[in-house]
């Protein structure tokens, strides 16, 4: 966990030796359970580090999370960028929600490993969680690892998101043209691109987007639409 603990360094966040213990447990268990269901393709412990616990805090590169937010993790898989934002920063108020109920569990166990509080799990499509009444407008801040175009996304997570919050996806690659053909659909969701900020994981050539969108209005009523629609018929 010394490379762990050192590109955390970079990113300005200083990890205790508790806090590189429940990550070194949070390996373990991973690659453990991943044996006998599909949680990620990623297993040697230095790509878990990088591409993994590293590109979950890049975040706190470009962001201060050191206030108390609440922040939903929608569509977190395995606990990603979630948990290790939860170990790195325990102020943070975190809900997970995923759609696969065998990830839930996967989580909850290991919410319990490694002592975490202040943080829950949620078994839902993002769809239904958005209504009112339920987690809508709830969050200062809604971040994303799924692999999804912007538009989707957007309407996906920005009814969760507080007036004044944030929705910030992790997108990889060059996202120009994806992030114009999202324009439309962001402004109509009640949010604004306040920025474009680019992160390299220390000491290798992986890139990673993150897209500052503000939340300025409440998101109409009629969105998100019903299950499924977001991803076919982008907005």
């Amino acid at each position: 966990m010394e490379q762990l603990r050192k590109k955390a360094e970079i990113l300005g966040i200083s990890l205790t030796e508790q806090q590189c213990l429940q990550f070194q447990k949070y390996y373990e268990y991973l690659i453990e359970k991943n044996k006998v269901m599909n949680l990620t393709g990623i297993t040697e412990k230095e790509e878990v580090i990088d591409k993994h616990f590293i590109d979950s805090l890049g975040l706190a590169a470009k962001m201060d999370l050191t206030k108390p937010l609440t922040v939903l993790d929608l569509g977190t898989g395995a606990g990603f960028p979630g948990i290790p934002l939860k170990i790195a920063f325990p102020n943070l108020t975190i809900t997970l929600l995923d759609s696969l109920n065998k990830r839930i569990k996967f989580l909850d166990e290991v919410i319990d490993l490694l002592g975490l509080t202040g943080i829950e799990t949620i078994h839902g499509r993002a769809e239904d969680y958005a209504k009112p009444g339920k987690l809508r407008e709830q969050f200062d801040l809604c971040v994303s690892r799924a692999v999804a175009n912007l538009s989707s996304l957007s309407e996906y997570c920005i009814p969760y998101v507080k007036e004044g919050g944030y929705f910030i996806p992790y997108k990889s690659g060059n996202i120009d043209e994806e992030l114009k053909k999202a324009g439309h659909a962001i402004g109509m969701l009640g949010g604004k691109v306040e920025s474009v900020e680019e992160f390299q994981i220390p000491g290798t050539d992986i890139e990673r987007t993150f897209v500052k969108i503000k939340k300025r209005k409440a998101t109409p009523k009629r969105f998100p639409r019903k299950a499924g629609m977001p991803s076919k018929d982008p907005l």
